[in-house]
């Protein structure tokens, strides 16, 4: 059974304070021997830094700004975000986008964020990792206008329909898919496209502690996803792609390397 790497876990989540060391360490045993360690706000970063220097030959990390967090961007936050980025030389720079399901923040504030980090992303030379929800046609337009400057893009825990995927493929970009996956009531459209995603272009994820699978046996009691459930995320996307699922972790983990690490 070939390794796999898990391109979304946000560690720095109190859901993992008391035993993360016993997380990494079950994945691990199991298969899943990269993670990747995703950034929110400023205010998460000691403490993913933290993190990262522990486990620093098993995780990769981005430092952004969520859109959810977007109203918290102005100057001087702006300039100490460029500061950490300089400093600390992260593998990606997000979790950046647009979030128009609970706008958290306004429609404003959340395009001046997601400009500005791509901006950033562009002049560092550095990959996007990108979050969209129910947002597509103001994000894909701004992905769009600068597009031939972005060095590479994923968009993580993708739940579109064919055309939004069709769009994002155009712009080259990479997809990320979750355990969302595994639910066949709500997540039909998927089920049937996923099939389009290239191998080349497809990551996996459990975006932990989020999104713990609906069919997965055994859930644990605080419902809390993990690195470890991946297995099971990958063993439904071998059954609806309908390849070999050693194909298919040879080939997500060759292309994380590659995104994240600009390994071969």
């Amino acid at each position: 059974m070939h390794k796999i790497a898990d391109i979304a876990c946000n560690f720095t989540s109190d859901r993992f304070d008391n035993d993360l060391d016993e997380v990494i360490e079950r994945a691990i045993a199991n298969k899943i021997t990269k993670f990747g360690l995703i950034c929110s706000r400023l205010s998460d970063l000691d403490k993913l830094l933290e993190i990262y220097n522990r486990y620093s030959k098993d995780i990769f990390f981005t430092i952004g700004i969520h859109p959810h967090h977007a109203n918290e961007i102005n100057k001087e936050y702006l300039e100490k975000l460029k500061e950490a980025i300089n400093k600390n030389n992260p593998h990606a720079i997000g979790e950046t986008g647009l979030d128009f399901f609970r706008n958290l923040s306004t429609y404003e504030e959340q395009i001046f964020a997601f400009e500005e980090q791509i901006k950033i992303a562009i002049k560092t030379n550095k990959p996007l990792f990108l979050h969209q929800r129910d947002s597509h046609d103001d994000f894909i337009k701004i992905l769009r206008k600068y597009s031939s400057d972005i060095n590479k893009a994923v968009v993580h825990c993708f739940t579109g329909t064919q055309k939004q995927l069709d769009d994002y493929l155009e712009l080259n970009c990479y997809i990320g898919v979750t355990g969302w996956i595994c639910d066949e009531t709500r997540n039909t459209e998927l089920r049937k496209t996923i099939k389009n995603i290239p191998l080349t272009k497809l990551m996996i994820e459990t975006d932990c502690p989020y999104l713990i699978p609906k069919n997965l046996p055994n859930k644990p009691k605080n419902n809390r996803n993990e690195p470890y459930n991946l297995n099971h995320i990958v063993a439904e996307i071998s059954m609806l792609m309908d390849i070999g699922e050693d194909i298919l972790r040879k080939e997500t983990f060759k292309n994380t390397k590659k995104f994240f690490l600009n390994k071969i």
